[in-house]
């Protein structure tokens, strides 16, 4: 587990995200991150935009699925 601290910048509330931490999720400062909420209440975060990784997910089993067909239409 790692620990940060939430602190007060202006009018907003920042967590600090540790060397270690952008490394685990392969970031860097600039970087977009995304925060999805589990159903347990936790938060994900993530450097990939998880609604685009769900729709490349989709689009892989439906090739998959087809692979005949799409090679034939190829």
């Amino acid at each position: 587990m790692i620990e940060t601290k939430i602190r007060k910048v202006g009018n907003s509330a920042v967590m600090t995200l540790t060397t270690e931490m952008l490394t685990l999720l392969d970031a860097k400062e600039g970087d977009t991150l995304f925060v999805v909420r589990g159903d347990d209440g936790s938060l994900k975060i993530m450097t990939q935009d998880p609604s685009v990784a769900q729709a490349l997910e989709a689009a892989e089993i439906i090739m998959d699925e087809n692979r005949d067909l799409l090679q034939a239409l190829a």
